[in-house]
């Protein structure tokens, strides 16, 4: 319970801090050209407003809503989501929004996704000023990587350290993003360069790449570093410290199954997982019952144990981590270095997310959208600033373009309206506009269900 409180707050702070921002982006234009704004509200407020307080002299109302699906500026004189086609039969007021010019609408509509994408860069831009860029290298895991089966019929081996792609080098492997990176890279590359054994050997990749969203979802990863199972801790009255199992000792078998590095461990806990996922509780404790095989550092003999694993299938231990190998080294940025570091590496996450839409178009791809259950899980289980303003800027980059999307009811459909009629030079009926709205809304709606089912049943499986 505590770790959901923990991520649900940081959920609600990043999107009331984004959605305030985006909607802030429309207000400042129409502001900024004299259009009304008749609402701002931070969710949504079908029926009811719990929350709302409009200044003496001010023609707008500040609301919070209940539902925590997004939020909105009503506009004056402008089809939205709210379908005021009451407000459209009046003749136009010149402080609405269809009597003005359309590149100022056009400006209008686009602050939203303009705040958002240049409050990404900002962030990302702080997080080096203040932390600076923390990671192991590569090129320094002088222990190399584990691969599994399909990685291994490409032609790679245990071992290999990874180098660079035909593009670019690889930076490390030491953070979530650095992970999706090395994916993406490898993924997209026509080969792979390795160091094995001291030399550089090519490891080609099919023509066509590979589907990162399969490397991904593989029940055992396409390649981890090599970590050896050297147990760091021994945690309270667990049941490794019941078996007198001591800090360095390594694990070299679980169940009958050898294996030699945490990764292979964490991929046996995982399929136990899925498997018990709903099962009987008999058949829980049964499962729950293992065998380990535990080299032990102090005698240099090996011991097989019976243990019994707790209700998250944990035995009690702490693991190495490459921390634990390898020393990290930090690029530091002044205040005015930090900028063109951080926009290039925004720009960088952008286009690595756009180049990842492909996926959805999969069978894949379809199963893996999901809304807030997705988003909160992102999270830590623990508050941390840096990861917090890290995820932030990632979200707001993606609230920037899904919002640009040309898709009726989203910032872009407007936009897309919007250029049609600059080219033309035509207004679009305000019936065409109802219609799109209501096209658009629906879709949206149809989305968010079959994103909130993906939710569902990723939790039922877990």
């Amino acid at each position: 319970m505590e770790t959901f409180i923990i991520r649900a707050l940081q959920l609600i702070l990043c999107l009331s801090l984004l959605i305030v921002l985006h909607e802030g982006g429309h207000f400042f234009f129409a502001k900024l050209f004299k259009v009304r704004v008749e609402k701002f509200c931070l969710f949504f407020d079908p029926w009811f407003t719990p929350f709302k307080w409009k200044p003496k002299h001010s023609d707008t109302t500040y609301a919070i809503g209940w539902l925590p699906l997004g939020g909105y500026v009503k506009i004056a004189g402008m089809i939205d989501e709210s379908m005021d086609t009451q407000q459209m039969k009046q003749p136009a007021q010149p402080w609405e929004f269809r009597s003005h010019p359309a590149w100022q609408r056009l400006f209008i509509m686009i602050g939203g996704v303009l705040v958002n994408f240049l409050v990404a860069l900002f962030i990302y831009s702080m997080i080096l000023f203040h932390w600076g860029d923390t990671y192991i290298p590569m090129s320094q895991m002088k222990m190399g990587m584990k691969f599994n089966t399909q990685a291994k019929a490409l032609g790679f081996e245990d071992g290999d350290i990874l180098l660079r792609t035909d593009t670019k080098a690889f930076k490390s492997f030491d953070s979530n993003t650095n992970i999706s990176d090395t994916y993406r890279d490898i993924s997209t590359a026509r080969y792979v360069v390795v160091n094995r054994k001291g030399r550089e050997v090519k490891v080609n990749i099919p023509d066509g790449g590979l589907n990162m969203l399969e490397m991904f979802r593989a029940e055992t990863p396409f390649v981890l570093p090599y970590l050896p199972s050297r147990i760091d801790t021994v945690l309270g009255d667990g049941a490794a410290a019941k078996a007198a199992i001591k800090a360095g000792d390594r694990i070299v078998a679980f169940n009958g199954t050898p294996l030699e590095t945490w990764g292979e461990y964490n991929s046996l806990i995982s399929r136990m997982h899925k498997r018990l996922k709903g099962a009987p509780t008999d058949d829980s404790l049964q499962a729950r019952h293992v065998t380990v095989a535990i080299y032990h550092a102090a005698t240099g003999k090996t011991d097989t144990l019976h243990m019994m694993l707790d209700d998250n299938l944990m035995m009690g231990v702490g693991q190495s981590s490459l921390l634990t190998y390898y020393k990290p080294v930090t690029q530091h940025y002044g205040f005015f270095s930090s900028f063109p570091a951080g926009i290039n590496h925004g720009v960088q996450v952008l286009k690595g997310y756009v180049g990842d839409l492909k996926y959805i178009f999969t069978k894949e791809g379809a199963q893996s959208i999901g809304s807030f259950g997705a988003i909160g899980s992102m999270f830590p289980a623990y508050w941390s600033w840096y990861r917090f303003w890290e995820l932030t800027a990632f979200i707001s980059i993606i609230l920037a373009f899904m919002n640009i999307l040309p898709i009726p009811a989203l910032d872009g459909g407007h936009v897309l309206f919007l250029i049609i009629e600059m080219v033309t030079r035509r207004k679009p009926s305000d019936k065409v506009m109802e219609r799109a709205e209501l096209i658009g809304i629906s879709l949206l709606l149809l989305l968010m269900v079959w994103a909130i089912r993906n939710d569902i049943v990723n939790f039922l499986i877990k």
